[in-house]
């Protein structure tokens, strides 16, 4: 089984916040490649897909910063290696609207949903797809309430624009794993 673990908050006042843009993809994927609608089951909302059989989409809904609570319930009932077979949807403000990464592994970078993942399993190896969804313009707003705000109309729609790419680089990462999609899909900067 693989596993897409899409990082977002449950609840109409979170869903069109940057801080739920993995899961906006996980929602575009699911639709790509017709999904059944997402299902409650313990922690998390999930669904498969006809288009990807043995893949899952999972919409951990325990909020962001326990997230890792609702991999180790999945770690539980499923048979799945997260350094290998995990890549886990993620906002990102280091990176601007309409940008993202692929990352093997590597460090939370500050992102307390990643920390709790990076806890629960204590390791860092498990692979990341990062979205980005810009930095605060002003160093003195609160790093918490922007990722937790809207993003302007032109933001939104870099980010969304950025998609149809970020799901060729899923279904990249799908086929050939972390290393071969970091090389076709990462750009410098």
């Amino acid at each position: 089984m693989r596993l897409l673990l899409a990082l977002g908050n449950p609840g109409a006042k979170y869903r069109d916040t940057r801080h739920n843009i993995g899961w906006w993809l996980a929602d575009r994927l699911a639709r790509r490649w017709d999904g059944d609608p997402f299902r409650v089951d313990g922690p998390t909302a999930w669904t498969t897909a006809a288009g990807r059989p043995g893949v899952e989409i999972h919409k951990p809904r325990t909020y962001m910063n326990l997230s890792g609570e609702a991999l180790a319930a999945l770690l539980d009932r499923r048979r799945f290696d997260p350094a290998a077979d995990m890549l886990v949807l993620v906002d990102d403000v280091a990176l601007p609207a309409g940008r993202f990464r692929l990352r093997a592994r590597g460090s939370p970078g500050g992102h307390n949903g990643l920390a709790s993942i990076s806890a629960s399993l204590g390791s860092d190896g498990y692979g990341r797809l990062r979205l980005g969804v810009g930095r605060p313009p002003d160093e003195r707003i609160d790093l918490a309430a922007w990722v937790l705000s809207r993003m302007p109309r032109a933001e939104e729609e870099a980010a969304l624009g950025a998609f149809p790419r970020a799901a060729e680089a899923v279904e990249y990462w799908l086929d050939h794993g972390s290393e071969a999609a970091m090389n076709r899909f990462n750009r410098p900067g």
